[in-house]
Order: C-alpha cells, then structure tokens, then sequence
C-alpha cells in the first residue's frame, strides 16, 4: 500500500548520521505507544516478508530489547540495544546495533521525536548517529531504506484500520 504519507531519509554525503522523518495520521499518543507496545511493535516493525520476534522489550529509561527477524528460509538476524531516555509521548534515546556484522562495536545512537501536528497527526524525526561514516553508508547501501519505509507503511495500515488504541 503506498502511502499519502512519504518516508524522507536524508542521508548527506560524509556524514555519520542519517534523518528520517514521516507524518502519520495519529495523535502523536498513539503513534508513540506503536513504538513502545510490544503487541503492536511485532505487527508492523520491518520489511513485510519478514517475521519479528521480539526476544527482550523493556521500554523504559534504562531498558534493553532484542528483537530477531526471520525470513521464509529460517535465516535469523538479531538486532539489540539499551533505552536511555523515554519521555512520552515526545521522545525515544537508544542504541541500535545489528548482530549480523563480523565484529561489534558497530552501535547507532537513535534518537526519536514525536511531534504533534493539527488535526491530530504527528511528525515523527528519527536521527541514527553512527560510529562512521562507513557505518553509516554500510546501512543504507544494505537496503534499509525499503526496510523503514515498508515498517512505516504497515503501521499507516494499522492505524488506518483502527488496531492503535
């Protein structure tokens, strides 16, 4: 389903950082607790031919997750990192590392903010600090950008249909 609403991902040449920015049609109450229900989380986070299981989701300051998605074919890729700061229904400050890499150490600083708009909707701004500037273009040169824009498109379909409450 294509949405009215378009995922922008500014990604500057030789910078270590990477902005995402979408507008739902949710009061921002709702499209913060999309991202910090476990239950709705597992409905609409990553690409749709994938399936998420979420291992550990503590959303709270001091918290950690572990979420594992799965292709048709068994293949598993891990993803982890720890909550440092949740106000809601403003922002969410985490870490975010792929588990999928030869060494580690490969940590993102993700900083998402949830702004309200008239008539109900919200402004969502996701900032992804990486390590490098080679981190950085590794992740978007491996696809996440059909990744984010597919999650964001499913959850336009869950909030459409009512299922954010």
């Amino acid at each position: 389903m294509a949405s009215k609403n378009p995922t922008k991902i500014k990604a500057e040449p030789g910078k270590q950082e990477i902005f995402i920015t979408r507008e739902f049609d949710a009061p921002r109450e709702l499209v913060f607790k999309a991202f910090t229900d476990p239950k709705l989380l597992i409905r609409w986070f990553g690409p749709r031919e994938l399936k998420l299981r979420i291992e550990k989701f503590e959303p709270r300051e001091g918290g950690s997750y572990r979420y594992i998605h799965s292709d048709e074919h068994g293949h598993e890729f891990g993803f982890h990192g720890v909550v440092h700061e949740l106000t809601a229904p403003e922002r969410i400050i985490q870490t975010f590392e792929f588990e999928g890499l030869p060494e580690r150490g490969h940590t993102v600083l993700e900083i998402a903010m949830f702004e309200s708009l008239p008539g109900g909707r919200t402004k969502f701004t996701n900032q992804s600090v990486f390590r490098s500037v080679a981190d950085r273009d590794g992740m978007v040169q491996g696809g996440m950008e059909r990744g984010v824009t597919d999650s964001y498109e499913r959850l336009d379909e869950i909030i459409a249909s009512g299922g954010v409450k």
